[in-house]
Parts: C-alpha cells; sequence; structure tokens
C-alpha cells in the first residue's frame, strides 16, 4: 500500500509484541512513525495520555485513532478491517 493514512507506533526496544506489530505493518508495506519510549517518562506519559490510560506497548494510532495493541492490528487485519482503516 504506498499511500496510507499516517500511522503512529509507540514501542520499546525489548517488547515482542512491538516486533509483530511492526513486522505486520511492513509485511504490508505500511510505512509508520515509530515513537521509542525506553527510558523516556515524557514519551511515555504522553504514550499513556493519548491511549486515554492504557500503559502498555505497542500503543498503534492510525489517522491519530488508537486502535490498541499488537492483538488489536492483528485481529483488524483477520478480520479484513486494517486495510480499509489505512486507505485514504
Amino acid at each position: 500500500m504506498t499511500d496510507h493514512k499516517p500511522v503512529d507506533i509507540y514501542t520499546k526496544q525489548t517488547c515482542p509484541y512491538c516486533v509483530r506489530a511492526k513486522g505486520l505493518l511492513d509485511s504490508k508495506g505500511i510505512s509508520y512513525n515509530e515513537i521509542k519510549i525506553d527510558g523516556d517518562q515524557e514519551l511515555r506519559a504522553k504514550m499513556i495520555e493519548r491511549a486515554d490510560g492504557r500503559y502498555t506497548v505497542p500503543q498503534i494510532f492510525i489517522d491519530g485513532t488508537g486502535i490498541g495493541g499488537c492483538d488489536d492490528l492483528h485481529a483488524l487485519e483477520d478480520k479484513g478491517e486494517l486495510d480499509g482503516m489505512l486507505a485514504v
């Protein structure tokens, strides 16, 4: 998919779910803005606020809307809804 809505993903380096979520996006050719929160309390606090109190990583946003984490991303893909959410 060459043209799509912007995707932000908050991650930590050692998080296997982050790797899995990025892998799905990579496999679909989706570019994303990775926001690494390792050791950065300010970025982590911003993520929690933006994610309505969710504090686990990854937190994924499509066009500014929080969709949740890795399992949520894969569920959207499994239901055939992810491409529609990403479409411009």
